[in-house]
């Protein structure tokens, strides 16, 4: 199956210590690199990762919290700096594209490449992007300011054309993509072997959730049904929920709770608060609910599957 992983760069809440990086991961597939929020010192954690940002065309921005974006203009500087050429498209919340621009044109002023801001102002789940690979939908979530979900979902890859088919059917290798597309072959005698003869399905799709800074959202449980791998906001432990709602936030509890009326296949809990110095509490009270739980941290990568 194509890779199709999500790296850990920062996975803590409000300010970096020397336990967390502020929030920001990367989703990677097929080796092409989507970078999801930017925390400070995002671009130090991306050479530590070893992940390049030649690639890197596409920023997603959750929300104009600093936390999820301090990191943005000096990572843009230094693409500069690297004499960057490619376009760069960054999709952010409406409220922050005008602060964002300001930026952008006092510090990366000599550049060589456009950057491109594609502001997201939804009521409802939308798409905001596609292309070859994924296809992204944006969805507001419950917090302080304007912020937004995003789903990734896999684009169906091309059937596998069965081996013994080739020489049977004398199918030539220019051939084979288009019969990978879905096309039915005709042989040299002018036989038409259908599709379905001569290939079998492609891969399960696979998607990927990620709610950062929110209260739980019951009304995405159908948006986000069987999703394969969902990051999900637990910034406290059970027991401060009275904190977690003054500041629309999720424990790890109720992560897990949306988690399993998701029927998610995994739940990935992030954007921990610095007030735990021990952060095990935080997935034993998930586990209790949802067994398959997995805590970030920085430099971890885990596989969508």
């Amino acid at each position: 199956m194509t890779p199709f992983e999500i790296t850990i760069l920062g996975c803590g809440s409000a300010k970096p210590t020397l336990r967390h990086h502020t929030t920001s991961q990367v989703v990677s597939v097929k080796g092409t690199p989507y970078l999801i929020d930017c925390g400070e010192g995002t671009q130090v954690q991306l050479i530590r990762y070893k992940i390049h940002t030649g690639k890197l065309d596409h920023i997603f921005i959750s929300h104009s919290h600093g936390d999820h974006c301090l990191g943005l203009v000096g990572l843009l500087s230094s693409l500069a700096l690297d004499n960057r050429s490619n376009d760069l498209h960054l999709h952010v919340p409406a409220d922050l594209e005008p602060i964002l621009q300001a930026q952008i044109d006092f510090f990366v002023q000599h550049r060589n490449f456009n950057i491109l801001l594609h502001p997201i102002s939804f009521e409802l789940p939308t798409p905001i992007f596609e292309d070859s690979l994924v296809k992204v939908t944006a969805f507001p979530l419950n917090h302080r300011v304007p912020c937004y979900g995003f789903l990734f979902h896999e684009q169906p890859g091309d059937r596998h054309l069965k081996r013994e088919c080739i020489q049977l059917y004398g199918i030539p290798y220019d051939a084979i993509p288009s019969i990978q597309r879905g096309l039915d072959f005709t042989t040299a005698n002018g036989q038409v072997i259908p599709n379905d003869e001569l290939t079998t399905p492609p891969d399960p799709t696979r998607s990927y959730a990620y709610l950062s800074d929110t209260l739980v959202v019951p009304q995405y449980t159908e948006l986000l049904q069987n999703v394969d791998l969902l990051y999900h906001d637990a910034t406290y432990c059970a027991g401060d929920e009275a904190l977690a709602t003054k500041y629309f936030h999720a424990t790890s509890l109720q992560a897990a709770e949306f988690a399993k009326a998701c029927n998610a296949k995994r739940l990935l809990l992030g954007h921990f608060s610095s007030r735990y110095k021990d952060e095990n509490g935080l997935l034993e009270h998930a586990t209790q609910v949802f067994p398959h739980t997995l805590m970030a941290d920085e430099g971890l990568t885990v596989a969508v599957d």
